[in-house]
């Protein structure tokens, strides 16, 4: 059985009562010199081989004509491993010791101890500060999540305290060798055997961008750790996530699109007239996936006389947009109108305006049709810097090469970006933006008219 005392793990084991006598031992306790759940959990099974050697031994002896003799070596024995394990003689190895002290006799009573305060795990850091936390986002919560997750399956829970650089690095390392296709499908491997299975069957594994929001996330967990002052520092700032060839996200060209209009709809999972929709207000309002797949029938209103999607927090599921800044109005371009987007609010059942989507077990709505959209990318040879993403890159490009006048600000305030041109005057003026100013630039969205011919709901 591990315990946890100061920031190093002990193992302990009662000596079974027939044996107590002979061996002098009552339980048996040794440090196994390490803050790290996983590398305690080795020493500790190897313990437990060892001491199980050892009862059977001494059970063994009381059977024998010399048994004193023989007992008396195994005392010998344990005497002999309890000076090994001293600290001043200790070794970090792979062999640890068995040592422990039997409590002196049972006509003294205990004295009452103290009790210490345990070290804050990483565990329970991770369900204070983030998943306890009321005014955390349920995209933050889920991501945070996730990348202590992969550190507990990787090191095993340890107090925060002794998480340092190099158990960062070491999950640095790891991450970027683990298959791209991590968790999205079954698996009972640990994560060294996934890592192994990417080196052996050549697969794909993690971009830096995935390795750098895994860090991300426990950097931002370390802040409020280090702000606290219950680290002294933060392990998880300053890596670098430059892995070889990077792919970047581009627009789409007008051949793609076309490509992707006329390409057949498969899953089973997602109706295609879900798909179809979804993909055009996407390249009529440069809206990410999550802020699209989450609207509800509410969040369409009028604006100055104008209709617009509103894009903020839902308290009642816990999304939030991505950023500060995402919180916004987008005016609805005449093209959704003309498709007949407003009449979902009427037609559609249920509190959400995009119908035939289902909320995953982690509460994303929309996570189907991103596999969906990334299987048909894949099927129909859609190159690897095209992605759902992509529409958003097009919008922006667009709009910043437009010849009507349209300003950098607008744009920014359109697409959720924090402005180009940080200043508290670009921050004021931000917020003075008219409706009508956010409808002139929607409405400089265009596309030929194949991209997304008799597209209506």
């Amino acid at each position: 059985m591990l315990r946890v005392r100061g920031t190093t793990y002990h193992f302990r084991r009662i000596v079974p009562p027939i044996l107590r006598a002979a061996l002098n031992r009552r339980e048996i306790w040794v440090s196994l010199k390490t803050g790290y759940q996983n590398e305690a959990r080795k020493r500790a099974s190897l313990l437990h081989a060892r001491t199980t050697d050892l009862f059977m031994r001494a059970q063994s002896a009381l059977t024998q004509p010399d048994a004193l003799s023989r007992l008396e070596g195994l005392r010998v024995s344990l005497r002999d491993l309890q000076s090994v394990n001293h600290p001043s003689s200790a070794q970090e190895t792979g062999t640890v010791p068995v040592s422990a002290a039997m409590p002196k006799p049972r006509t003294a009573k205990k004295p009452a101890q103290t009790s210490k305060a345990q070290p804050l795990m990483l565990s329970g850091a991770l369900k204070r500060f983030v998943l306890d936390n009321p005014h955390t986002s349920a995209d933050t919560k889920k991501a945070t999540q996730r990348a202590v997750d992969l550190f507990l399956q990787a090191f095993g829970d340890a107090p925060v305290s002794i998480i340092g650089g190099e158990k960062a690095g070491a999950f640095r390392d790891l991450l970027f060798s683990l298959p791209a296709s991590l968790g999205k499908r079954k698996s009972s491997l640990t994560l060294k055997e996934e890592a192994q299975r990417a080196r052996e069957e050549d697969l794909p594994t993690l971009s830096g961008k995935s390795v750098k929001n895994h860090m991300m996330r426990l950097s931002a967990l370390w802040n409020q750790l280090h702000q606290r002052e219950l680290v002294t520092r933060n392990p998880w700032t300053g890596w670098n996530f430059e892995n070889g060839q990077k792919t970047i996200r581009r627009s789409w060209t007008t051949k793609e699109l076309a490509l992707l209009a006329s390409a057949s709809w498969h899953s089973t999972s997602v109706p295609e007239q879900t798909f179809r929709l979804v993909t055009l207000v996407a390249a009529y309002s440069g809206m990410r996936l999550g802020e699209i797949c989450t609207l509800r029938k509410e969040d369409v209103q009028t604006v100055d006389g104008i209709p617009c999607f509103l894009i903020r927090p839902h308290t009642e599921t816990g999304w939030a947009p991505k950023t500060e800044a995402g919180t916004r109005t987008v005016p609805v371009h005449l093209k959704l109108i003309e498709a007949g987007i407003l009449a979902l609010k009427d037609t559609t059942d249920g509190p959400y305006l995009i119908p035939g989507l289902e909320t995953s077990k982690q509460g994303v709505r929309g996570a189907a049709l991103g596999r969906a959209f990334s299987l048909l990318k894949t099927r129909i040879g859609l190159p690897g810097e095209i992605t759902f993403h992509s529409f958003r890159h097009t919008v922006s490009t667009q709009l910043r090469n437009a010849h009507t006048d349209i300003r950098e600000v607008w744009i920014d305030r359109l697409l959720g970006h924090e402005a180009t041109h940080k200043s508290q005057g670009t921050t004021t003026y931000l917020t003075g933006i008219s409706t009508a100013n956010l409808q002139q630039t929607i409405e400089a969205i265009s596309y030929p008219e194949t991209a997304f011919a008799n597209m209506t709901i």
